[in-house]
């Protein structure tokens, strides 16, 4: 789940693209999406460039994964915001070097005295366009009267209002959904009507003007305000096209790049968006990207040392040898993401508190990253990390691997030794490193409780299909007892973290029961003194995961990996949202000499 969910690094790889003013070439064969018989199918068909040019800008890459979803109010997975943040402007970007909210589709915004309005200024050059994957053109929507379309106030109030919409299941629904006036009542209705969805805080005042209204004052809104639930939708062509309006040849887009190609689970191609105002086009020069999926990081890392990819993760069992021989292409990356293993609370035996706490106070996480991760890692006791408006000192609280604390409480549970403990179930996504991950949380309660090996049956699911597994409609009965995720962040504060993971009117997959704590989590969002704010993150960071803790998960890690990356290739990643590739640069020269 961006959950942001997440898979350690999965990136991207190119095929061909001819920037010009509206035409670019196609490949002499591509895979677009047509309706036949009434059943949406990829079909083959032959291309027709209009124009040779030279080989462009590419940026070669793999992928461990598909592409979940193009919505931007359905993406939640970091695949899917990447290739959002690239399809689509969003209200605003955030700055690389400094992480601050800066102008994207808003030029300015004005706050209100009382902190509960938000009025953005919208630029009105933004063209919505389609990319004709058969022509190899790019050309601007035009409405029923034959009017060119450009992104307005109107496209922003309908996308943010379609966030509050309880039909699209949007994970990030329950994000935005407290601090928008109205979203709520609409997204939690027990009965939804067209008034509840009218009186949703959101209006375009006129074309250039969007006013945001909020429940209180959130001292965190603006930080928001980059994400891709927020950006601007095409309602003409969902209405036109349903689900199926993110596919290659139909998908209408806004952003620096659009979709060539889409095979699912084999290969996309993105090319550079020729009608991008200018100014907006980005800093970098990366004219087509494309992605192959592989069906590992090894086999990435094997087309990253043979030049046929840009970057790469780094396999666990080749690390020593490519520090000592790559040092110069390797990159250390710490993103902030935040790793975890969470039970379903409501699934015995782990609807007993004491079992949730021994079993995470049994997990030595130092160990973990010496051994497994081989140093790519802090300890977390908690779950917010640090450079977080909010999160505690790093090792201040919570219980953390403390044995002693685990036994006891399995003795309190009534499992002394692990005696009469059900076989249980360990969930883990797809891929080696998990799999290295959940053999060793096994040899953990093995070794600390007393578990047998057989009472752990571990799994392994793509990511997508973990997310389903793990649903909170999912019932108990197909349900995993315990499954790893991890939690990147979206906006600079503690809200991002406690308040859109554990508040129990998210997603809630551990299905926790709302309680006090869920109290102190509202309180401290709508606080409006920074310092009473930090201190109510400190309680209820504790009340999650200090000796008397309720544990719905129990942290692991902070993720810091190396990663391969050729030399020709340079840019900053990201830390909120999604990849921005239009401000990385490739020498090209250099790259297409190492390839041959």
């Amino acid at each position: 789940m961006k959950s942001k969910g997440f898979s350690i690094l999965a990136l991207i790889i190119i095929a061909s693209m001819v920037l010009a003013a509206c035409a670019q070439q196609a490949p002499e064969t591509v895979v677009v999406t047509k309706e036949v018989e009434g059943e949406r199918v990829e079909v083959v068909v032959t291309a027709t460039p209009e124009a040779e040019a030279a080989e462009p800008v590419t940026w070669y890459a793999y992928s461990t994964t598909d592409i979940p979803t193009l919505d931007p109010q359905i993406g939640e997975d970091v695949v899917s915001i990447n290739h959002i943040e690239n399809l689509f402007v969003h209200l605003t970007n955030v700055d690389l070097a400094t992480n601050e909210v800066v102008p994207e589709a808003a030029t300015s915004w004005d706050i209100s005295d009382d902190g509960l309005t938000y009025t953005f200024t919208l630029r009105t050059d933004i063209p919505w366009v389609k990319y004709n994957p058969v022509t190899g053109e790019t050309t601007q929507e035009v409405d029923e009267e034959g009017n060119p379309r450009f992104v307005t106030a109107a496209d922003f109030e309908y996308g943010i209002k379609r966030a509050c919409d309880p039909e699209i299941g949007s994970y990030y629904s329950t994000v935005i959904a407290p601090q928008v006036k109205g979203c709520s009542d609409a997204l939690f209705a027990d009965e939804p009507s067209q008034e509840l969805f009218d009186a949703i805080g959101v209006t375009a005042v006129a074309d250039d003007t969007l006013v945001i209204e909020l429940e209180f004052p959130a001292s965190f809104f603006l930080t928001m305000t980059p994400m891709w639930t927020l950006a601007a939708t095409p309602s003409w062509a969902i209405e036109e096209h349903g689900e199926d309006w993110v596919e290659a040849g139909t998908i209408v887009t806004n952003g620096r790049y659009v979709l060539a190609e889409w095979v699912h689970n084999v290969r996309r191609t993105m090319l550079r968006n020729p009608l991008m105002p200018a100014d907006m086009y980005g800093d970098g020069n990366v004219e087509r990207l494309i992605t192959n999926v592989v069906p590992d990081t090894s086999t990435g890392y094997a087309l990253w040392l043979n030049g046929e990819v840009e970057t790469s993760g780094i396999p666990s069992e080749e690390l020593e040898a490519h520090l000592a021989q790559f040092a110069d292409e390797t990159e250390q990356v710490a993103d902030l993401a935040v790793f975890y293993i969470a039970y379903r609370m409501t699934k015995e035996p782990f609807d007993n508190v004491h079992v949730r706490r021994a079993f995470g106070a049994a997990f030595d996480r130092e160990l973990y990253i010496e051994t497994v991760r081989q140093g790519q890692g802090l300890p977390m006791s908690h779950f917010a990390p640090p450079g977080i408006f909010g999160a505690p000192p790093i090792d201040e609280v919570g219980v953390g691997f403390d044995p002693e604390f685990a036994r006891a409480e399995m003795e309190a549970a009534g499992y002394p030794n692990c005696e009469g403990f059900p076989q249980v179930t360990l969930l883990g996504y797809s891929g080696q490193s998990t799999l290295n991950w959940i053999e060793f949380a096994a040899a953990q309660w093995e070794e600390n409780l007393g578990c047998d090996a057989s009472t752990i049956i571990l799994e392994q699911q793509p990511f997508a299909e973990l997310l389903a597994a793990t649903a909170a409609d999912t019932p108990d009965s197909d349900a995993p007892h315990m499954w790893t995720l991890g939690w990147g962040p979206d906006y600079a504060d503690e809200n991002n973290w406690v308040g859109d993971v554990l508040w129990c009117q998210t997603d809630n997959r551990s299905k926790r029961e709302c309680n006090e704590i869920d109290d102190m989590i509202v309180e401290a969002r709508e606080e409006t003194d920074p310092a009473v704010r930090v201190e109510l993150y400190r309680e209820i960071e504790e009340a999650f995961f200090g000796p008397e803790g309720e544990y719905p998960f129990f942290p692991i890690f902070l993720r810091i990996e190396f990663v391969a990356q050729h030399t020709w290739l340079t840019g900053n990643r990201a830390l909120f949202g999604g990849s921005q590739w239009y401000n990385w640069t490739i020498d090209q020269a250099a790259q297409l000499a190492a390839r041959g």
